[in-house]
């Protein structure tokens, strides 16, 4: 999959079949969305293509009006995003800057600077609740008497709906919101996961827990930042980590701003995803994570971040997730069991 920061790159393919949108999550509902493209895409024998934005507009317009609330808690980072777009096989992936020429652009101009001149679009496909241009004064409608006017094809795609409900970026969020993680894979299809490098922190953890002898390694962690302000997620989490070893290792993870921590450490200020494997790959030594590329999946929600009353308190608050986490693994073993007994018999 290609991917291009803009429209004015040589490299783009001077036509294609084109869905706009922030896909958030890349959910279920999208990637429904994405296989009917790619489909109409291989009919008309142009590639697929997504254009997408970042920040999320509502994120321009929160900050343009001094308004942070009205930004919307982030599922996916930009990379997580194109991940799934890449699994989904999308052929390319716009990536448009929204800032306020884009907000302030009407929808013709957009049809006709973006769609027409930038892309090239033979065919467009946009979710029931579409709208664009400046304040979003574009509507399907609109979109679709330009292409009769102009030579392309406007579909209009309804609700995906999972067990009666919705499957929205919305849903997921709310979901996240309140560690529903079952939920969430049900809207995803998948788990929910983040990923990126390995990253340095204060290397506290290791000396969390650790015997006075040096016997034991404490609570190291594996540190990824989340690249935006306001996760739809925060807390303690049951984890699998991939990327480190043959097998995902289990672990437990705390995703938020780490409260008990001073915020003055060397990444204060940031969210960062800490994850405790539970069982650490001797080959790795104690350095091994750094600089490679893992992706944690966040099975279940142990409580919400704590503050700790001191080093001794966060210790014993880390020990007894790590139980927690070492509990919910074993149950989770013991149900599985139990089912491929079933299906033998």
């Amino acid at each position: 999959m290609k991917v291009f920061r803009g429209f004015h790159h040589p490299d783009l393919a001077p036509a294609c079949a084109l869905t706009i949108g922030n896909f958030d999550g890349v959910h279920r509902g999208h990637q429904a969305m994405l296989a009917l493209l790619r489909s109409e895409a291989a009919h008309r024998g142009v590639p697929s293509c997504v254009m997408t934005f970042e920040p999320h507009p509502r994120d321009h317009f929160a900050k343009a009006l001094n308004k942070p609330d009205l930004a919307p808690a982030r599922i996916a980072t930009l990379r997580d995003k194109l991940q799934e777009l890449a699994r989904c096989g999308v052929d390319q992936v716009v990536v448009l800057p929204f800032d306020a020429r884009l907000a302030s652009q009407s929808p013709q101009d957009f049809i006709q600077q973006v769609l027409i001149q930038g892309l090239g679009v033979r065919y467009v496909l946009v979710g029931d609740d579409f709208r664009f241009g400046a304040q979003r004064a574009g509507d399907y409608a609109m979109l679709d008497a330009a292409g009769q006017r102009l030579g392309f094809d406007v579909a209009r795609m309804n609700s995906y709906e999972v067990h009666g409900l919705r499957v929205s970026s919305s849903a997921v969020r709310a979901a996240l919101g309140q560690g529903r993680m079952q939920d969430v894979q049900a809207l995803l299809g998948r788990p929910y996961s983040i990923s990126g490098h390995v990253v340095n922190g204060r290397k506290l953890g290791r000396a969390l827990g650790a015997s006075p002898e040096g016997a034991g390694n404490g609570f190291r962690t594996l540190n990824l930042r989340f690249s935006h302000w306001k996760p739809a997620a925060s807390g303690i989490f049951v984890v699998e980590v991939h990327g480190l070893a043959a097998q995902p290792l289990p672990g437990v993870a705390n995703l938020g701003i780490r409260p008990s921590l001073d915020p003055s450490d060397v990444n204060g200020g940031r969210v960062l995803l800490e994850t405790h494997a539970l069982r650490w790959p001797a080959e790795l030594g104690d350095e091994g994570g750094y600089g490679k590329i893992i992706q944690v999946d966040l099975l279940h929600k142990l409580h919400d971040e704590l503050k700790y009353d001191g080093l001794e308190a966060l210790t014993r608050g880390i020990a007894q997730d790590c139980d927690d986490a070492h509990a919910w693994f074993a149950s989770r073993h013991s149900e599985t069991h139990r089912q491929t007994t079933r299906d033998r018999i």
